[in-house]
């Protein structure tokens, strides 16, 4: 298996190094991709040393010797000779262009061309991972047949305490392994899915309903989405 293991600009970033070692546990390959602002928090040669393979970090590199036509469309090649592209951390930004299509660098480039199995594991602020603009994001990227491994909940760099926590590169790593062995024999079928509470009226005023967190409905939407479903969530 060959993996490209996109890396985001957050505090998390340096997790990133341990997931990369998982993977090639698990016997891929791993080809990374750091943003600008993931390379703030950790250095391509972390990875570079991990992995043995080089480490993009831009779209253009015309400052050196060995820019040519073929550098200047990598992402189009790195994208087809690779079999899932992670991203984690994910953030609030990445998880935006991903979802609008925005590609201004070589992760969200790479992004738009790629084809395989996309798993993203996003790490962010409570308050960031909370708003409707991401849980939009998110909806969005799901209907598409994305894995979102939802972060856990903790105390936070900021100092807050919430959901928002890069999940355990470890499981992060087994369920990229899982996504990519998925079967795909719910392609061209159809399924309706129905997340989170319900309510029951009464009355005009009063009405029963429970406690459900739609964390269900979503692990159903984007299991049946990762076997070639067409989902509607």
């Amino acid at each position: 298996m060959s993996a490209i293991l996109g890396v985001g600009g957050g505090i998390a970033a340096y997790k990133a190094a341990e997931l990369a070692r998982a993977l090639m546990e698990r016997g891929a390959s791993v080809h990374v991709v750091m943003t600008a602002a993931a390379r703030e928090f950790i250095t391509p040669l972390t990875f570079a040393a991990l992995t043995g393979n080089k480490v993009i970090t831009g779209l253009f590199e015309s400052n050196s010797p060995d820019a040519t036509l073929s550098s200047a469309v990598e992402h189009i090649a790195v994208a087809q000779n690779n079999d899932i592209l992670i991203v984690a951390p994910a953030t609030a930004d990445l998880l935006a262009k991903f979802a609008h299509g925005l590609a201004d660098d070589f992760l969200s480039t790479l992004y738009l061309a790629f084809t395989g199995k996309v798993v993203l594991a996003p790490a962010m602020n409570t308050n960031m991972w909370q708003h409707p603009a991401t849980a939009a994001n998110l909806e969005t990227l799901r209907r598409r047949g994305h894995l979102i491994i939802d972060p856990g909940d903790g105390l936070l760099a900021c100092g807050t305490i919430g959901p928002g926590r890069l999940a355990d590169p470890q499981q992060i790593a087994d369920s990229a392994l899982a996504a990519l062995n998925t079967r795909d024999d719910l392609h061209g079928e159809t399924i309706l899915i129905t997340a989170g509470p319900t309510q029951e009226p009464l009355d005009p005023v009063r009405f029963i309903t429970n406690r459900s967190s739609g964390k269900m409905g979503f692990a159903l939407a984007e299991t049946a989405a990762a076997r070639g479903a067409k989902v509607i969530l």
